[in-house]
């Protein structure tokens, strides 16, 4: 009886320690692979290059894999399943991540899924088709969209006038407007680089563009480009644009068929009743706005700010919060890991607000001067985002100056909102809730 109650403990010994072997080994091969399933990449102020992060999202969609992007999670992280091929890469571009469990990974999403909670997941699930409206000339200035794309390492196409006038836009999701004067005044850099020989060529040869498109000046053009980009946002495209481009969008659209250009820029005198003749219905963001008609002003009409009364300390301008489960739009143009953004001047450098259509949404702005620096809206089946000034990490840039080195500043807070909008078209939008 003692054998065998001694040799029935052997055998339940045995099998408990095969049961602890075999609960160990399962514990390893959940450990060993479930904690490679995700990559998080996050966007708080633990990443150490915040606008490569954006290129590896970009990336990331170009392999045909989805990308959540966290929403208000630790600055509006990014998070996408694991493989060695995309961790290596995370590794090459020097950008922070984390490896985590699905079981992590899932609790991320529930943290963020609670009702009570600002946070919400957006699926980028197709990298943009991306164009930059840009001149082939070779500019006196730098244009801060272009040196971030570049950075990120996210491709583009660069066209202009003739390429828009040609109709390429519909092979595009996404539009950024380079810094130009839409007006056909040549920026009104007449009276400071009218004998310049940079000026001298820009006007020869959109001069020449125009009479080969069969217009006799150059505003007709612009005019022309102008509607051809507001009939791509109709259409359901993203435009963006920065510094004097959407101030002088919104002139030409709103001049149509008024001549507002002075002499030494189409040949004629402008209309003398021009102001009364703009019709304010054409535009995308602003209206009830008075032209600059001095042509030796170096000022396009009353939207943007005097530059004359700022002060580079107190230039600063506050992103809003908004409700990232039932505003996503404006919730992913502003994700940051700072929520006061330093200001920058530019050909425009912000937007009065006695002077914006009440139908647009103010995404920053300085209270205490009463502007808006940084603008959102819809048009037809598409959006429009507007922001202000020229360079995020170069205060006051001159005609000249070197392009911003953005080694310098891979966690630029201005800089993260260009990249938003250019990731905002892959976004699979959510339907708002009513």
């Amino acid at each position: 009886m003692c054998i065998k109650r001694c040799i029935n403990i052997l055998i339940n010994d045995v099998l408990n320690m095969k049961r602890l072997i075999f609960s160990f080994l399962l514990s390893f091969f959940i450990i060993t692979n479930g904690f490679a399933a995700y990559i998080l990449i996050p966007m708080d102020n633990t990443q150490r290059n915040h606008l490569k992060a954006y290129g590896i999202a970009y990336w990331i969609l170009t392999h045909e894999t989805e990308v959540s992007w966290l929403l208000n999670y630790r600055g509006g992280s990014f998070m996408f399943p694991h493989y060695k091929t995309f961790e290596n890469e995370c590794i090459i571009r020097n950008v922070s991540y984390q490896i985590i469990a699905d079981v992590q990974a899932a609790a991320i999403l529930n943290e963020i899924s609670d009702p009570n909670i600002n946070m919400d997941e957006i699926k980028l699930h197709k990298a943009p088709h991306i164009a930059v409206y840009t001149p082939p000339l070779s500019q006196p200035w730098d244009d801060a969209v272009t040196l971030a794309l570049t950075y990120a390492e996210i491709p583009y196409d660069a066209i202009y006038n003739d390429a828009i006038m040609q109709g390429v836009l519909p092979m595009y999701d996404w539009l950024h407007l380079h810094h130009e004067d839409f007006t056909g005044q040549f920026g009104k850099f007449y009276a400071s680089y009218r004998n310049t020989a940079w000026y001298q060529e820009e006007v020869r040869t959109l001069t020449n563009m125009a009479n080969e498109f069969g217009f006799s000046k150059v505003s007709q053009l612009k005019l022309a480009v102008a509607k051809r980009i507001q009939e791509f946002v109709a259409g359901g495209g993203y435009l963006f644009a920065m510094c004097s481009a959407p101030e002088s969008l919104d002139i030409a659209l709103a001049a149509e068929g008024v001549d507002i250009c002075d002499v030494m820029y189409d040949g004629d005198p402008p209309d003398p009743n021009a102001q009364q003749k703009l019709d304010f219905s054409r535009t995308f963001a602003f209206q009830n706005f008075k032209l600059v008609m001095n042509p030796y002003e170096y000022a396009k009409s009353s939207i943007d700010v005097p530059k004359t009364r700022r002060n580079q300390t107190l230039d600063l301008f506050t992103l809003f919060e908004f409700s990232a489960k039932w505003d996503q739009v404006p919730t992913m143009l502003n994700q940051n890991h700072e929520t006061v953004v330093k200001g920058f001047m530019g050909q425009a450098t912000a937007f009065r607000k006695q002077y914006i259509k009440p139908t647009v949404t103010i995404l920053g702005e300085n209270k205490a001067w009463n502007e808006a620096r940084y603008i959102h809206g819809s048009f037809g089946n598409g959006t429009f985002t507007f922001l202000g000034g020229h360079d995020p990490e170069d205060y006051q840039h001159y005609v000249g100056d070197p392009p911003t080195n953005l080694e310098l500043y891979p966690n630029s807070p201005g800089y993260r909102l260009i990249l938003n909008n250019i990731l905002f078209p892959a976004a699979k939008k959510k339907k708002q809730k009513t």
